[in-house]
């Protein structure tokens, strides 16, 4: 796998999550508005696609996600270790 893909799909999960921390905002103000609701919808389908490609390659994205029996997050490399 390349490390370009892994990088991809957080970029994406981190634009869509923002997307939909914005949109929040605005139906806070405005709950009736039906663009902003769809458009929220879209987004965080967009993010629940890309978390689960990401997950399907690299392995969970939060402790909630680990369904292995196994503790995986010790795995890969720690940030101070050049793991991301």
């Amino acid at each position: 796998m390349a490390a370009g893909d892994k990088e991809l799909l957080m970029r994406q999960i981190m634009e869509a999550g923002f997307a939909m921390d914005d949109v929040v905002l605005f139906l806070d103000t405005h709950p009736e508005n039906q663009d902003a609701l769809r458009y929220y919808k879209t987004v965080r389908d967009m993010r629940d696609q890309s978390m689960a490609a990401y997950e399907r390659r690299f392995g969970p994205l939060r402790y909630t996600d680990v369904t292995s029996m196994s503790w995986n997050w010790v795995t890969e490399k720690w940030p101070w270790e050049g793991g991301c």
